[in-house]
Formats: structure tokens, sequence, C-alpha cells
């Protein structure tokens, strides 16, 4: 899956590395603002007990 990636981008190897930063950071974006709120709207609260 990696080899058909690298293969599918343009450019010369410090673009293509560039472009994959720029993708996992849009990845982890998403995941950050849409996936992990979601999830955790699922779980519901967790009440915690923290004695003095």
């Amino acid at each position: 899956m990696y080899g058909a990636l690298w293969r599918i981008l343009p450019g010369p190897v410090w673009f293509r590395i560039l472009v994959l930063i720029v993708l996992a950071a849009v990845a982890l974006w998403a995941l950050v603002n849409w996936v992990f709120p979601w999830v955790d709207s699922l779980l519901g609260p967790q009440e915690g007990t923290v004695g003095p």
C-alpha cells in the first residue's frame, strides 16, 4: 500500500515527503476535530472519584 502511494505521488523525493507530511497533518487535524469528539459523545460522561 505504501509503495503504491509513493509511486502515484508526483515530483522528486523531497516533494513527495513534503506531501506525505501535509497529508498526515490533515488526517490528524480531521481526527482531532471531528472523529475524537464524535466518539467521545458516544461514550458518555466518565465519572471519576478523586479523593483528597
